[in-house]
């Protein structure tokens, strides 16, 4: 039996650097599932909002939003005999960021929209959070070495990680995983892989802890 019997649709989340991409990448090449990506390389507004946040944030924050509901619309459509999926975003914490980075005039904007759009998602029937320190997520952002990233103040590392760990203790829609992500780089040691799905086969309430000391 593997995490995906026990839960069919998976979405990891965590803020930039948490290693969110990367853990579901390598679930969907473990196991036979579909992979949705949050593809944040494709919005062509990314680099220039972290360059100038005010600016670019409305446009920013609209380009994943319609992204998202693409994504949302083809997920709400499978039939229930399709594949398991693994995905990196998560639509209820899409106003997270629009909160973070929009002014009142834009988030209200932001806000008619998203409910114009009337976005329904299919419930995740897992989410892992990955809640990671401020140290480690500016040292695994400069390792991955994306040029328009570099410069990212670590004033809205912190700003963003407070948003995510205030959305994930009001949370409680569905099942919920945290874990803590100090000590489990996966993309470094593949054994730590192993060892969060063990933890996953373990969970046996709604929110539950992960507190990894491994290297």
């Amino acid at each position: 039996m593997s995490i995906f019997n026990k839960y069919p649709y998976i979405v990891v989340e965590g803020p930039i650097g948490s290693g969110k991409t990367t853990l579901a990448r390598m679930l969907a090449e473990k196991f036979p599932v579909d992979y949705l990506s949050e593809k944040a390389e494709a919005n062509p507004f990314l680099p220039r909002f972290y360059q100038d946040a005010q600016r670019y944030a409305l446009p920013t924050q609209l380009f994943f939003l319609f992204q998202r509901a693409n994504q949302i619309k083809d997920l709400s459509q499978r039939d229930m005999f399709a594949k398991p999926i693994v995905a990196d975003f998560f639509l209820e914490k899409d106003a997270l960021f629009a909160r973070l980075n929009l002014d009142d005039e834009e988030y209200a904007l932001y806000h008619n929209i998203y409910t114009h759009l009337q976005l329904k998602a299919p419930k995740p029937d897992l989410v892992i959070y990955l809640q990671t320190p401020i140290d480690a997520l500016a040292e695994r952002i400069e390792e991955r070495n994306v040029h328009y990233e570099q410069n990212m103040p670590r004033e809205y590392l912190e700003r963003l990680s407070d948003a995510y760990s205030e959305f994930f203790h009001h949370y409680d829609a569905t099942p919920v995983l945290i874990v803590n992500n100090a000590k489990l780089n996966i993309a470094k040691n593949p054994e730590a892989l192993d060892l969060l799905l063990n933890r996953i086969m373990q969970i046996k309430s709604q929110r539950e802890f992960f507190n990894p000391n491994f290297e």
